[in-house]
């Protein structure tokens, strides 16, 4: 990305193995300025003892913790100069934390959502190397959250099921070049 704001916010998101760690790697490495590449796991691998897994209904309590910390790490990174690049499940549902973040920062905030098909979502999602989540019933709610949860924001989701991580991150930046990716705090709680 060719950003010149003093700094800003771009969520990447989508259902696990849907490849928004290649893809935040990219733009933020491909950035000409300062940038941060947040991932998004990192916070929950924070949490030593008491971790329910996020994809559970009763981790919601600590899934709202989470997302504030990574909503206030990245608002603070923007406010001094960095373009952040935050990879994470952070469906519509959560993206009061920073919505509320950015308008009293004023930090511009972008965001998308990444959404191959199911098919592929869960081929990738098995072929990660990590040993992050590659069971296909909580990828499959998870993405189907999305479509469900999503409506209003569907000028936001790619569809990348053809497409390389190269080619995502291309897009993404053109979109980003025209504010397409852009939301408006007050209306996007």
């Amino acid at each position: 990305m060719n950003i010149n704001r003093s700094g800003e916010v771009l969520i990447v998101t989508g259902a696990p193995g849907v490849g928004k760690t290649t893809v935040a790697a990219l733009l933020a490495s491909g950035n000409t300025g300062p940038a941060v590449h947040l991932r998004g796991d990192d916070f929950w691998h924070c949490i030593t003892t008491g971790l329910v897994a996020p994809y559970l209904p009763e981790a919601h309590q600590q899934n709202t913790v989470v997302l504030r910390v990574q909503a206030a790490a990245s608002c603070e990174y923007a406010r001094g100069g960095y373009v952040v690049v935050l990879d994470g499940i952070v469906g519509p549902w959560f993206l009061a934390p920073f919505t509320a973040r950015v308008a009293a920062s004023s930090v511009p905030l972008s965001y998308v959502v990444l959404r191959p098909s199911l098919a592929t979502t869960v081929r990738r999602a098995r072929q990660r190397v990590t040993p992050d989540l590659t069971d296909s019933a909580p990828i499959t709610s998870l993405y189907e959250q999305f479509d469900e949860r999503g409506a209003d924001l569907h000028g936001h989701v790619l569809d990348t099921t053809d497409s390389t991580p190269e080619q995502t991150a291309h897009q993404i930046r053109a979109l980003h070049r025209c504010e397409a990716l852009r939301l408006d705090p007050s209306t996007a709680r």
